[in-house]
């Protein structure tokens, strides 16, 4: 596997622990997730341009 698919699969955890279905997250709002949504694209970016 490479770093960049390591990364994506990283960044999907983490935005499925951000949402804020889960008791943990409910009073963070939608900040977090859409921070990391947006890094994700970026990655995701630069995956399918083999710039990382």
């Amino acid at each position: 596997m490479s770093l960049g698919t390591i990364v994506l699969v990283i960044l999907i955890l983490l935005l499925i622990g951000v949402l804020p279905i889960f008791p943990h997250a409910r009073g963070w709002g939608f900040a977090p997730s859409g921070l990391i949504s947006t890094v994700l694209i970026v990655v995701l970016i630069l995956v399918l341009l083999d710039k990382l």
